[in-house]
């Protein structure tokens, strides 16, 4: 009998401790925008979206692992932690020729964002002037999009294996307001060029042309004012065996926003192992 109350305690331990996850969606000029989110009991929350990849979703990066670190930490630094899905799995970010259907549809990314962050300072007393994002691939595309055409209403971003869209790709009304950002990106990535080029997902996807990642930093960094070389520093080698090394370049000023690229030295298009990059984005968006 004992073993029994001490095995059913154990599961009502794990069961509360497992995170809620809900779901809903919001009306954007006649299709159904959803996302799911992991509640705050406590008022003020940081509101943090991540955002999947070309051909994902929201539950998918939820479920991702190097996601998980963040989510457990959610509760003790008291975010709100939001996962969207994009439209029919892609985001109509702003690269012009980009041949998917939230593209092509021209689907109102701006509202939903907007109505979304409305939608968590009503129900959850969030503090909206702590909204951030984080996005991977084509979310790393949401997330510069959200920088360029609404900075009024996000704090700072991250972009993980993402370049801008080049010049002549991109269709973004910019704003041109400085903003902090954090940028990871591979030089072996054969999917987002470091050096710049044309993005493809297999034959029938193209996504278009991207800057190379130095002027995709350059860019966060003109826009900052700032003037001469970043800071590089080498950054541990946790992983020998992943046969990835990390250089980080910061531009950083009391004055100033802060704007960081982690160069993934042989990094492909995946995650770096020598860094948690989601805790790093945490870390940034404390400092920012």
């Amino acid at each position: 009998m004992k073993k029994r109350l001490i095995f059913f305690f154990a599961c009502l331990v794990f069961v509360s401790s497992k995170a809620q996850t809900l779901s809903d969606s919001l009306l954007i000029d006649n299709n159904y925008r959803s996302f799911y989110f992991v509640p705050t009991n406590l008022p003020n929350a940081s509101l943090i979206f991540v955002l999947h990849g070309s051909q994902g979703d929201g539950i998918g990066i939820r479920n991702n692992p190097s996601e998980k670190n963040l989510e457990a930490l959610a509760p003790k630094e008291n975010i709100l932690m939001v996962y969207p899905n994009g439209y029919k799995r892609y985001w109509n970010e702003c690269r012009k020729t980009a041949n998917s259907a939230a593209n092509l549809e021209n689907i109102n990314e701006e509202a939903f964002f907007g109505q979304m962050i409305d939608y968590f300072k009503s129900k959850y007393a969030i503090d909206d002037k702590k909204v951030f994002a984080i996005g991977t691939s084509g979310g790393g595309h949401m997330a510069y999009k959200l920088a360029l055409t609404m900075p009024e209403r996000f704090r700072a971003i991250t972009a993980f294996i993402a370049n801008l869209p080049d010049t002549n790709n991109l269709d973004c009304i910019e704003k041109h307001v400085a903003k902090p950002v954090m940028i990871i990106n591979g030089t072996a990535d054969n999917i987002n060029p470091f050096e710049g080029g044309e993005v493809k997902l297999g034959p029938k996807v193209n996504l278009g042309y991207v800057r190379s990642t130095s002027r995709t930093f350059n860019y966060w960094a003109d826009l900052a004012g700032y003037k001469g070389e970043p800071k590089m520093e080498k950054i541990p080698d946790n992983d020998p065996a992943d046969g990835k090394t990390i250089e980080k370049y910061t531009y950083k000023s009391k004055r100033k926003p802060e704007v960081t690229l982690y160069k993934v030295i042989g990094g492909k298009h995946d995650y770096p192992n020598d860094i948690d990059i989601y805790l790093e984005a945490w870390k940034f968006f404390q400092r920012n």
